[in-house]
């Protein structure tokens, strides 16, 4: 049977910790920066643990 092939999107979204958990950039970095405070992109600039019920998932389709 063939192998399975890592999921394209996945591999550039997340990335599996030394751990285990599965981690994630958090969303609304892209634009507007200037009307949110810099307390609030310096919060949405850290990495954010992925809920295990999803993590499983993830784990899945980057086939670890």
């Amino acid at each position: 049977m063939p192998k399975q092939k890592t999921h394209s999107g996945a591999k550039k979204r997340f990335k599996i910790t030394g751990s285990g958990k599965v981690m994630k950039q958090q969303s609304g970095m892209r634009h507007n920066l200037e009307l949110k405070s810099s307390r609030r992109t310096r919060r949405l600039n850290q990495e954010q643990v992925v809920p295990e019920v999803d993590a499983k998932v993830i784990r899945r389709m980057l086939g670890k």
